[in-house]
């Protein structure tokens, strides 16, 4: 190839400036880009990654110097997070933290929640240098309906840029954002929300402590997680003594009442890594990974004594004048292989041994 085709063909490829393009080929540029900024609204589930997106795009395709999304705090006084493409080659970007929207042109775009169009940025008083080439600058509120979440600004190395279409552009890409950012913190209240939710539904609403289902999940983790370690999972299950006749004598309240100092003393004695839960009824669980026999019918004892100690009048017992409770113990090394439920059924078991030789005792079965 000879050297007039070759800068012939680099001519060719090389692009032409914006102030060189007829009025046809920018409105296509603009509308071009205007498409691709929604499609990837639309598409986007990183809001981060969309608006950082949005500013290179804007700063790869026109004569944009600095291309920026500055976000607002929920309450509108300051800005806490920028995402920019371009380049700084003056003043820093804000230091970490927030800065107060009396700062700059951006701080009154947000202020005043108007457009600010400003041809001559070396004319305007609150303007912030951030590149020697910069001309002029524009600044669109990000508002959707009521809620300022921000603004975007640009700043352009020509004094004529911002002309009419190409603001009216500038104006949807904010438009866009806005409905971006909405949705993106509508979906995070909504994961919040359904995590609450979530929560909710692993709790007993009368004690406080975990149900009947968020036991069975975390009897099935953990026999299968000390199962593969080879490390022991006891099981206590609690039942309070002539329950029903509490409850007959003094009123389910009062039974109520004794159900959650019950769930409150079962709580302190599940440690760290145990799990407190009723089971149903006046029936409550605990569930000790890594104790042995010994240390499961240690903490059995302990609790059964505690709630001794508590001296709640118990009018109605055939134990005495006080609640007690019977305890039924099972632990073992789990074999994954097999059902957690086993374990279960030795402590049910056990339990029943103990109400049955008299209550307010705690009862393992040797060689279960």
């Amino acid at each position: 190839m000879g050297q007039g085709a070759a800068d012939k063909q680099a001519g060719e490829s090389a692009p032409v400036p914006w102030e060189g393009r007829d009025a046809i080929t920018r409105s296509a540029v603009l509308n071009r880009i205007l498409v691709r900024i929604a499609r990837e609204a639309l598409q986007g589930d990183n809001l981060d990654a969309l608006m950082r997106g949005i500013c290179e795009c804007l700063v790869a395709e026109l004569p944009v110097a600095i291309a920026s999304v500055i976000l607002l705090d929920d309450a509108g006084t300051h800005f806490v997070n920028e995402v920019y493409a371009g380049e700084f080659t003056l003043s820093p970007l804000p230091s970490e933290g927030a800065w107060p929207v009396s700062r700059g042109c951006a701080g009154r775009c947000a202020r005043t929640g108007a457009v600010q169009l400003i041809d001559d940025v070396d004319r305007d008083p609150d303007y912030v240098a951030g590149n020697a080439e910069v001309r002029s600058e524009y600044l669109v509120p990000i508002r959707h309906r009521q809620r300022m979440h921000g603004v975007l600004n640009l700043e352009s190395t020509q004094h004529d840029f911002f002309d009419a279409e190409v603001c009216r552009v500038f104006d949807a890409v904010a438009d866009l954002v806005a409905g971006a950012i909405h949705f993106a913190r509508l979906a995070d209240a909504l994961q919040v929300a359904n995590g609450k939710l979530e929560q909710l539904s692993m709790i007993d609403g009368l004690t406080g402590i975990a149900n009947r289902r968020h036991f069975d999940a975390e009897l099935q983790r953990q026999w299968q997680q000390l199962g593969k370690a080879r490390q022991p999972l006891a099981l206590l299950m609690i039942d309070v003594d002539a329950f029903k006749a509490l409850n007959d004598a003094c009123g389910h309240l009062y039974g109520d009442e004794c159900l959650r100092e019950l769930a409150s003393l079962c709580q302190r004695h599940a440690e760290a890594r145990g799990l407190a839960a009723r089971f149903g009824g006046e029936e409550l669980v605990l569930l000790l990974p890594g104790k042995g026999v010994q240390a499961a019918l240690a903490s059995a004892e302990g609790l059964r004594a505690a709630v001794e100690q508590l001296a709640r009048p118990h009018p109605a017992s055939p134990v005495g004048p006080h609640l007690t409770v019977s305890v039924g113990v099972a632990s073992r090394i789990p074999d994954p292989m097999q059902a957690p439920e086993q374990l279960l059924a030795e402590a049910d078991r056990a339990l029943y041994v103990a109400k049955a030789q008299g209550r307010n005792q705690v009862r393992l079965l040797r060689g279960a």
